[in-house]
């Protein structure tokens, strides 16, 4: 009977070692390592990390999105691809069609009778790229009864008629669909694997019970294996540690007053808060609402998008950190050139006038609605280069080891000293394909074998590590 894993010369912190696991801990590591019975895995100098962490993602969006059809770039790029993407995608059993991915460089802004231009056979939404808004055509508008919605987010036009666009609406539109088969996790665990992603932190606002349901029983049974902390459980229920998510929605900044009663009633329950800031003025906004409310220790801002230069020494004075996301540069920045302010294009997704500051800084996805592969975030925070080769903010690139290390921060402690492989650790490991100077100079897929707690999970790679024993 074997006793878990020696994992022989790998490449850890710079030396050539052999690691053991046992259960769920690191217990020995060192040179010519007995194998003691445990299943041998032959590292050949490979590099071994701790297992990353993405402190922002969306699970069920992103298990939605694999079921849904691409509307927007790289998949499709004008109305005619559009047009066409509708045409072949299959409806859901209640003959719905489910778009994700839009921007309006596709087909210029959509309402409800644009799409039916696009498509009229029946039930269409699609979720803009942001993900702050649905667009529905007149056939799903109708299923939902959107005209009579009392809801702020309906966007009328000046006749009172709604328009199909919905902002800030999931929790509302949910409840009027058909039902569905729930999202299955266990393509987005496998997908987490692939990547070398070994806990996450669900940043979806205003959970519901069948949300916090659909998670907890995946995690459960082992389709995703990930350790997950839910930011958007609700503030009184109980088993939910950790921050609690508020958005600061640009569509409808809310008065500073309310800001400052939802902060403080987190507070008070002891959870952080974690608040969705994308734009100059919700950014001043929150610094002023914490100022008043007060801050906790592990409060943070998700996204920053812009962050002036003024702004940093606030940042530093509250005690706040920040969740970030420079995949974007990447997925977005040559829209970004065209679209935002010259004077806040400096301030997008910093993380090395951040961290000059002494502001706690992590690097996360977004995903869906931003790059999923933690080395390709890692590679857009060296190198910040959009897709057609510009830089934007190159003064806040960091070195790839540093947006490595912003990846392994304990889940909760994002932008705290990075989790190194050690004995004692709890074993959620990653084992690339070259030692980490190759992989971070190069490599977008690197990951070879996972173990989380442990227990070594299959991958998506092609190639299979060589195990004995």
């Amino acid at each position: 009977m074997s006793s878990g894993y020696l994992l022989r010369d790998v490449e850890v912190d710079g030396a050539t070692v052999d690691v053991r696991i046992v259960d769920r801990l690191i217990t020995a590591i060192g040179p010519g390592l007995d194998s003691d019975g445990a299943v041998v895995v032959e590292g050949r100098g490979r590099a071994l990390v701790p297992g990353l962490v993405d402190p922002h993602i969306h699970l069920l969006a992103l298990a939605a999105e694999l079921r849904s059809v691409r509307c927007g770039p790289p998949q499709v790029r004008d109305a005619d691809g559009l047009r066409a993407a509708l045409a072949g995608a299959e409806p859901d059993r209640h003959g719905w069609i489910r778009g994700t991915g839009y921007i309006e460089r596709v087909a210029g802004p959509l309402n409800r009778w644009k799409l039916d231009e696009l498509y009229a056979t029946g039930p269409l939404r699609i979720q803009h790229r942001s993900g702050a808004m649905w667009m529905l055509n007149s056939a799903a508008a109708l299923a939902v009864g959107l005209e009579n919605a009392d809801l702020p987010g309906v966007e009328r036009d000046g006749d009172g008629r709604a328009t199909g666009r919905v902002w800030r609406g999931d929790s509302w539109l949910r409840e009027q669909l058909p039902p569905t088969d729930p999202p299955a996790l266990d393509v987005v665990g496998r997908t987490l694997t692939r990547y070398g992603i070994t806990a996450v932190a669900d940043a979806t606002p205003d959970l519901d019970a069948g949300a916090v349901s659909i998670i907890t029983a995946a995690r459960r049974d082992g389709s995703l294996p990930q350790e997950v902390l839910l930011l958007g459980a609700p503030i009184e229920e109980a088993g939910h540690p950790g921050p609690y998510k508020i958005v600061i929605a640009d569509s409808s900044l809310p008065g500073i007053d309310e800001l400052v009663t939802r902060i403080q009633a987190a507070h008070a329950a002891g959870r952080p808060v974690a608040v969705h800031c994308v734009s100059r003025e919700a950014l001043f906004l929150l610094t002023a609402a914490l100022d008043e409310a007060g801050t906790l220790a592990g409060d943070r801002i998700e996204h920053a998008s812009v962050v002036p230069e003024e702004a940093i020494p606030l940042l530093r004075e509250l005690g706040v950190r920040v969740v970030t996301q420079p995949g974007f540069l990447a997925d977005r920045g040559d829209d970004y050139l065209r679209e935002v302010e010259p004077e806040d294009q400096p301030g997008l997704y910093r993380v090395a006038s951040l961290v000059a500051a002494g502001v706690p800084v992590a690097l996360s996805s977004d995903a869906p609605y931003g790059p999923l592969n933690p080395w390709e975030v890692i590679a857009a925070a060296a190198n910040r280069r959009t897709a057609s080769g510009q830089r934007i903010g190159a003064a806040e690139a960091i070195e790839p080891l540093a947006a490595l290390e912003r990846y392994l921060c304990p889940l909760d402690d994002p932008g705290g000293p990075p989790r190194r492989v050690a004995v004692g650790a709890v074993a959620d490991l990653a084992l690339l394909a070259a030692p980490l100077a190759e992989v971070l100079g190069a490599d977008v897929d690197p990951v070879r074998a996972v173990f989380v707690a442990g227990r070594r999970l299959p991958t998506c790679t092609s190639e299979g590590m060589p195990v004995t024993g």
